[in-house]
């Protein structure tokens, strides 16, 4: 059931009734519509309520339908709108908690709207690469105005709907229970004559509409870089100004073009996979949790500092535990630094700043984190100094408390063979700088209890962090995938590219940042530590020595001033450096490489379809659960572009078997045994199928 119905004193309320947001699927769509039948058919009924139970009056469409027939089939919500702004009935939207998307274009439809003062509305469809496309952009300009309907479509924003109080919006901001002053105020619209208000009867009027409208589109093309969705809300805001029928048919026409891009297809396909990152195939969602009270973290330095915060902001209190007093010092006066800043921008107030230090303790001895909940440790990536923390820990940790490493590579299963409780061991990756990247990698060891999972993947979700699950392997998701990315910009350098060409293509392609200069902000010494490592396990796994000539010659990246790129005092853009190039250039000839004009194009495609085939690895090996897990990792943690959806959905919009032919192509070129074609993509390219089917 997805809708209930009753009766109250002659008022028929119909409650949306669609765990968590009250969804307006088809099945909930046909739930309304039998309410609505029943009201209309019962003489004893007078006027009508619709509301929503749970937590939200409605969040809108089940984007789950989009792309599939469900999406329009009858009872759209076209047609459950028209059936209520039809009624003779009076009919009266009680919305509390949550009225987003189709939602607030229900309630829209309504003759009347009642709402708690702290209700959420919002339009925000343009986040999903579409528009509003159930009379929303033609109705709320009717209802605020035509400004500001533009501003809350185009921007997409949530407020609170005291904002609206005095508008068209509602009829009434109420303080207590929402369905019963709208039974009571349906009791008395009852008594009215009819008709009843319709929003789609009131012209839209502005003075200077039409320069207005000008700005508008100028400002909004400007802003919205390769997005196509915010300029069409302002053409189908603009349409209001017609009659309503036509204003809807252009509405309709800039919502099915939308529906059909790339962009939408990207977007819509990130929000479900940022809710499916939670769900783990065999951790039940009823799963009990470990209660987490306290936080330890082990490290004060900018992982370790960064991580407290997380903890701190979200009202945890944290121990920072430190082997040296100055280093300790010098962590806590850095989270100082970073949440004074954060004030002076407006974004927190003193008391919060004041609040969040005094949820902070320090000590220089593991016997005070003895009743932590939870110990992160943030030291060197080491696996000799991991052991002796997770030594100690097991000494001094109480039972039941989780144990946590921030390692970004190396084997969580070896860290949990140092203590006597490996079910108690989970890896909590972290990205730089913590307290702001929002993907925190979860690493699975084969110990790792169930109930611990899903503690952290529950606690993520407190401190605001998008939590994907990974299993062990060298590398995890995220740091795996892009060495395989990395190989291939050095292999690229040794042909006939220098870094400023390969980034500059990879960023024109959406890349917040192309691979050179995010090495020289990460640290160049960090990667070939790495190599080094590499070499003694995985002799043939070779790389572009590049970057270990980079690093002899000292040149570590942005913290000393010189990387792949020169870097000026206070200054973090990358200027090209006629030294690396020369360098370059020089070891092609040494080794006898013809250097040759690479295209951007050559250039994208074999960054980017090196992270897919390492993806289609991880997903046959298991260390992935689905591919849009892995789009989580890149989206929100390596600057993959939204509008692209994530490696793996990029792959599967222009066609996995385009992929799979692409990287044969590449394997008869030069270090063409770096390319093989993982079976999970050949697979699935002979299918004709895609990662996210």
């Amino acid at each position: 059931m997805t809708a209930t119905y009753q009766v109250h004193d002659g008022v028929a309320v119909i409650t949306l009734d669609h765990p968590p947001v009250n969804g307006l699927g088809h099945a909930t769509r046909t739930g309304i519509m039998n309410g609505m039948s029943r009201a209309l058919d019962d003489a004893a009924v007078e006027a009508i309520v619709i509301t929503g139970a749970g937590k939200a009056f409605s969040g809108g469409a089940d984007i789950r339908e989009f792309g599939t027939p469900k999406a329009f089939q009858e009872p759209s919500l076209a047609t459950v709108i028209d059936t209520i702004e039809r009624s003779a009935k009076p009919v009266v939207a009680a919305i509390h908690s949550v009225a987003m998307g189709g939602g607030l274009e229900l309630a829209l439809g309504c003759h009347y709207r009642l709402a708690t003062r702290q209700a959420k509305i919002a339009l925000p469809e343009v986040n999903l690469g579409l528009l509003p496309g159930a009379g929303g952009t033609q109705r709320l300009p009717r209802a605020i105005g035509l400004e500001a309907a533009l501003n809350t479509i185009v921007s997409g924003k949530t407020m609170l709907a005291e904002k609206f109080a005095g508008t068209g919006l509602f009829n009434e901001i109420v303080a207590d229970d929402v369905v019963v002053a709208a039974v009571k105020f349906a009791r008395t619209a009852a008594e009215r004559a009819g008709p009843h208000p319709k929003l789609r009867d009131i012209p839209v009027q502005h003075a200077h509409a039409e320069a207005y409208l000008g700005f508008a589109r100028s400002t909004v093309a400007a802003s919205a870089g390769p997005y196509p969705a915010p300029l069409a809300c302002v053409n189908a805001v603009a349409a209001s100004l017609r009659p309503f029928d036509e204003g809807i048919e252009a509405e309709r026409d800039g919502f099915m073009s939308l529906m059909n891009t790339p962009e939408s297809r990207a977007l819509r396909q990130a929000f479900l996979g940022e809710r499916a990152a939670s769900r783990i195939p065999d951790v039940p969602a009823d799963t009990p949790t470990r209660a987490i009270a306290k936080v330890a973290v082990i490290g004060a330095g900018t992982m370790g500092g960064g991580i407290a915060m997380n903890f701190l902001n979200a009202g945890v209190p944290v121990t920072l535990l430190e082997m040296k007093a100055d280093a300790l010092e010098r962590g806590v006066g850095a989270i100082r630094r970073n949440y004074e800043n954060t004030a002076k921008k407006g974004k927190l107030t003193q008391d919060e700043v004041d609040a969040r230090i005094a949820r902070l303790a320090t000590t220089l001895s593991y016997d005070d984190i003895r009743d932590a909940d939870l110990v992160i440790e943030a030291v060197f990536e080491d696996l000799e100094v991991k052991k002796s923390v997770f030594q100690r820990l097991d000494e001094v940790a109480k039972p039941g408390a989780i144990l946590a490493s921030n390692t970004s590579t190396l084997d969580i299963d070896a860290i949990a063979s140092f203590t006597k409780r490996p079910r108690d061991v989970i890896g909590m990756h972290f990205f730089s700088p913590a307290n702001v990247m929002k993907l925190l990698e979860v690493v699975r060891g084969a110990q790792t209890a169930k109930d611990v999972l899903a503690t952290v993947m529950q606690l993520a979700k407190k401190i605001g962090k998008v939590a994907v699950v990974s299993g062990v392997c060298d590398g995890f998701i995220g740091n795996r995938m892009i060495e395989q990315y990395s190989r291939q910009a050095g292999f690229l350098l040794d042909e006939g590219a220098l870094p400023q060409q390969v980034d500059r293509a990879i960023e024109r392609f959406g890349f917040a940042m192309g691979p050179f200069r995010m090495i020289d902000m990460a640290g160049n010494d960090i990667s070939w530590a790495i190599r080094k490592r590499r070499a003694v396990e995985q002799p043939e796994f070779n790389y572009s020595k590049t970057g270990d000539l980079l690093c002899e010659m000292g040149r570590f990246g942005q913290k000393v001033q010189a990387g792949w790129y020169d870097y000026k005092p206070g200054d973090r853009r990358a200027y090209p450096s006629a030294v690396v190039d020369e360098m370059i250039v020089q070891h092609s000839r040494d080794l006898g490489i013809a250097r040759r004009k690479i295209s951007d194009e050559e250039i994208v495609e074999r960054l980017v379809f090196a992270l897919v085939n390492e993806g289609a690895l991880i997903l046959q090996e298991g260390i992935a659960s689905k591919a849009s897990d892995i789009d989580m990792v890149y989206l929100h943690g390596y600057g993959f572009p939204k509008f692209r959806g994530g490696p793996m959905q990029y792959a599967d919009e222009i066609g996995l078997y385009a992929v799979a032919q692409a990287i044969r192509r590449y394997a008869r070129g030069y270090q063409g045994h770096a390319w093989q074609v993982a079976p999970l993509l050949q697979r699935l390219a002979d299918a004709g199928a895609s990662f996210n089917d």
